[in-house]
């Protein structure tokens, strides 16, 4: 009896990484594979790359833990593409039509073993208890809003009208937020999405919103400051601390001291879970053209300045 054996080497390079297989891909080997590729995901890994030049053979199972780990990735923004393979898996691959996996998707940067930098360190990835932090790109949180939709979605609404109200009103927020210039998304994954924040800078001089920035610094004495139009979080309580990460996180990504959010005065529970997360609630802003008497609730950088907001309680600002 020939003992399976299946060597694994692998070599991060920025976000990036190379995993190099020595051997056969079988049934006495699939699970050291599964749990390799698991770790890139959870290690935040953008892109893997696998390289098979070295690995003799592959069977159905291990197909389906390469195709497993592909989607897996696509669902994190990631990908993982096969390199190398032999004639024997090749055929696999043309025959379950998995060619796929062979393919780099468009506009991806070179593979790991070519690509030459790390890349932009100060918007990349910040993984911290297997959680990822990471920007997106107005045409990635295009790509993804339907996704980053259902994390809006209260999860006792279902499949309710009220739920799809919840997932327009949403998009329509995310639509008209990354128009703004300087429009900003972090989300936040696991091996899937569990959060997200987005929003864009307002400063002297900002237009339409000249009546929020000038309230907001006679209030604060921050005359510039980023303004987040929705943070959500995974309703579970292992992640009750995504909310506030992702809010620290875009402020730094923004250099902004000063985080401001506008919630309607009747929007008790949404008060709550940003005061939760550190915000300061500075009662109702009158004079606001079309929003009537929004909450004003600031939260300030915890690496900025130490900033004292001038407002003492709650009330009309």
């Amino acid at each position: 009896m020939v003992v399976q054996r299946l060597d694994i080497h692998r070599r991060d390079r920025g976000e990036r990484a190379l995993v190099t297989l020595v051997g056969t891909i079988g049934p006495a080997t699939v699970a050291l594979l599964r749990a390799a590729l698991e770790q890139c995901l959870r290690d935040g890994m953008t892109a893997i790359d696998v390289d098979l030049a070295t690995v003799g053979s592959c069977d159905a199972k291990g197909l389906d833990v390469f195709l497993t780990a592909s989607e897996r990735a696509d669902r994190v923004h990631s990908c993982l593409r096969l390199r190398h393979p032999c004639a024997q898996i090749a055929r696999l691959l043309a025959a379950t039509d998995s060619v796929s996996l062979l393919n780099d998707p468009p506009g991806a940067s070179p593979s790991a073993d070519a690509q030459q930098g790390d890349g932009d360190r100060t918007s990349g990835p910040v993984v911290k208890d297997g959680i990822r932090l990471r920007r997106l790109t107005r045409e990635q949180a295009e790509g993804v809003s339907e996704d980053i939709a259902d994390l809006a979605v209260e999860p006792a609404a279902g499949l309710s009208a009220h739920a799809d109200r919840q997932r327009d009103a949403f998009l329509d927020r995310l639509a008209v937020s990354a128009r703004r210039p300087g429009f900003a998304l972090l989300v936040a994954e696991t091996t899937v999405l569990v959060g997200c924040a987005f929003g864009f800078p307002v400063g002297p001089g900002a237009g339409s919103e000249r009546g929020l920035q000038e309230g907001v610094q006679r209030l604060t004495g921050c005359a510039r400051f980023m303004l987040l139009t929705q943070v959500v979080a995974h309703h579970h309580t292992q992640y009750r601390d995504i909310g506030r990460r992702l809010q620290q996180r875009l402020l730094a990504d923004r250099h902004a001291a000063l985080g401001v959010v506008l919630l309607g005065p009747a929007d008790r529970a949404g008060q709550a879970a940003f005061e939760s997360w550190g915000w300061r609630n500075c009662g109702e802003m009158v004079g606001l053209p079309g929003r009537g008497a929004p909450c004003l609730l600031v939260l300030f950088r915890e690496s900025g300045p130490v900033l004292v907001p001038r407002v003492a309680r709650p009330g009309r600002a």
